[in-house]
């Protein structure tokens, strides 16, 4: 892992824009509908802040909208494990490090998110742009 996990505050999961989820954290389920790449790997895969970029080129780089949300890292941090991107998925992430995975049985929902956010960005470009407004909503 690159960071301490004492540093850590949040960490993230990218969801795709197409699914619905409420905005209001109140209003979630107590486990949200997984991915399949979630159910096929048995755990959740998330990102440190660092990694926000890189996952979302590499994983939803087609995507216009995606929900960003966003897991106190205290509460579930008995339940991840750090461990390295198989890079015959999407290449080499150098620089990035360990990834958080979740492995609860597959439960994200009200009880472990704090906040969510959509984000947005134009069909041939970059998601750069889109998070550069997020920068005060991204915490380690």
């Amino acid at each position: 892992m690159s960071e301490s996990t004492s540093q850590l505050t949040y960490i993230y999961k990218i969801v795709d824009g197409s699914v619905t989820i409420p905005l209001d954290v109140s209003s979630l389920p107590d486990a949200l509908e997984v991915s399949d790449l979630d159910k096929n790997s048995g755990f959740i895969h998330l990102s440190t802040v660092p990694q926000v970029k890189g996952t979302l080129k590499h994983f939803f780089g087609t995507h216009e909208r995606v929900y960003l949300l966003r897991i106190p890292f205290e509460p579930v941090e008995s339940n991840i494990k750090w461990e390295d991107p198989k890079a015959e998925v999407c290449g080499n992430r150098d620089g990035e490090g360990m990834f958080p995975h979740l492995y609860n049985g597959l439960r994200l929902g009200k009880n472990e998110i704090d906040a969510i956010r959509v984000f947005t960005k134009e069909k041939d470009s970059s998601w750069d742009k889109a998070l550069d407004d997020a920068q005060d909503w991204l915490i380690y």
